[in-house]
């Protein structure tokens, strides 16, 4: 199991460096539905219809975890080891949920390789 930042999805529906990676992962890929969000607004910005988004995500087969009050809690905690690096919620969310499964999170966004919270670990797609 692996969990995906929304960057990671992104560069893969965009066929961006780092797709075949994440296409390779899949399989067994989690997701926050708050990367979801994140994910839609993306291509809502551009142009993409709502039904070619919800058709999108879920032909990707995705397996999309609730985002729930405990995951909040821990996602608020890492906002002091993450501010210098300029995460947000979707960021601090992913590595919430990779924390809390006690596995890796993919993203493509090169910033989290320095960011150094216990029991988070990193595999960066590009």
């Amino acid at each position: 199991m692996v969990v995906f930042d929304s960057s990671a999805v992104i560069a893969l529906l965009q066929r961006e460096p780092g797709a075949a990676f994440v296409a390779s992962r899949l399989p067994e890929a989690i997701i926050s539905a708050v990367n979801v969000q994140e994910i839609a607004k993306k291509l809502i910005e551009a142009g993409t219809a709502e039904t070619d988004i919800r058709t999108t995500i879920a032909g990707l087969q995705l397996d999309i975890r609730p985002h729930d009050i405990g995951d909040a809690y821990q996602a608020a905690s890492l906002a002091t080891a993450t501010r210098q690096f300029g995460r947000g919620l979707g960021d601090r969310s992913c590595m919430a949920l990779a924390i809390k499964l006690g596995v890796p999170a993919i993203t493509t966004d090169r910033a989290w390789a320095r960011i150094e919270v216990p029991g988070l670990e990193v595999i960066l797609a590009r």
